[in-house]
């Protein structure tokens, strides 16, 4: 059997280079894997090694994001709406018509705002540790919570520790199972990233939007529940910002789901890439016809 290769490609959105991976077969079933902080596509390379085979894989990085360009922030807002909309245009320019989605973290407010605006997109969606519930913000929040009622200089400092190597950590080890299964690779990427000039400010700008995605709730409510996709979640139920009840809440809108818990937390592909991948494999291969 051939075995696909991994493409680094870049397209240009709205004067904005947005680089991403491809692999796989164009004739096969697609999956747009979007990913979140503090990472970028880096994240899925579990996943692409084990589904390239099987399926056609899309990860971009956003902007401000892994290899994609960081605009300026006076000449781009760096808010989860603006993101979501150079995604969608992203989609339309490299001709997907018809995909999977597979939504982490920042993944799901942004995904799920262009499957509330873009039903036709969507073949399946297929959930890892994002969010679209109250009842699914978990205590880690609790300490991020000043700084999204008040942004200052008071409230920003303990928040600025997360760009640190042990802040990044957190999202890789806290609720793992075995942390020597964690690619230091993906952390320490993470951190090189992050420590470019303005990108910690850039990334406080997307934080501080995060109540945004509240707002939205209802909106992709009404989405899952008038489209009802069939549906993967997929979750570390360690997670301290989206546990088990993050999960379960989807399985209230949407009649056709499947829940597999992994004990582990926010970043469960590190640990459970291949299970998860297996996973993928026989929920699409049951519900794409």
């Amino acid at each position: 059997m051939k075995t696909e290769k991994v493409n680094y490609k870049n397209e240009n959105v709205d004067g904005v280079n947005i680089a991403y991976r491809e692999t796989g077969n164009k004739s096969n079933p697609t999956i747009l894997l979007l990913g979140g902080f503090p990472s970028s596509s880096i994240i899925f390379r579990p996943l692409i090694e084990e589904l390239k085979n099987d399926f056609h894989l899309i990860a971009p990085d956003y902007p401000g994001f892994g290899n994609s360009e960081v605009p300026s922030k006076d000449k781009f807002e760096y808010t989860f709406e603006n993101i979501s909309k150079i995604i969608e245009k992203f989609i339309d320019q490299i001709g997907l018509k018809k995909f999977s989605l597979y939504a982490f973290d920042y993944g799901g407010p942004i995904g799920f705002r262009i499957a509330a605006r873009r039903p036709e997109f969507i073949e399946t969606l297929i959930v890892q540790n994002a969010n679209a519930y109250v009842e699914g913000i978990g205590r880690g929040f609790d300490n991020l919570m000043p700084f999204l009622n008040n942004r200052n200089d008071i409230t920003e400092q303990p928040i600025r520790s997360l760009f640190s190597l042990d802040g990044i950590k957190i999202f890789y080890f806290a609720g793992a199972e075995n942390p020597e299964l964690i690619n230091p690779d993906t952390y320490f990427s993470d951190l090189h990233f992050l420590s470019r000039p303005g990108l910690i400010d850039i990334h406080l700008d997307i934080l501080e939007n995060y109540p945004t995605n509240i707002g939205q709730y209802d909106n992709w409510h009404s989405y899952f529940k008038t489209h009802q996709p069939a549906t993967l979640l997929v979750w570390g139920k360690n997670d301290p910002f989206f546990p088990e009840s993050a999960a379960r809440a989807f399985q209230k809108d949407l009649n056709n789901t499947e829940l597999y818990l992994y004990n582990t937390g926010h970043s469960a592909l590190e640990e459970f890439g291949i299970e998860i991948a297996e996973n993928v494999k026989t929920f699409l291969n049951k519900n794409i016809k």
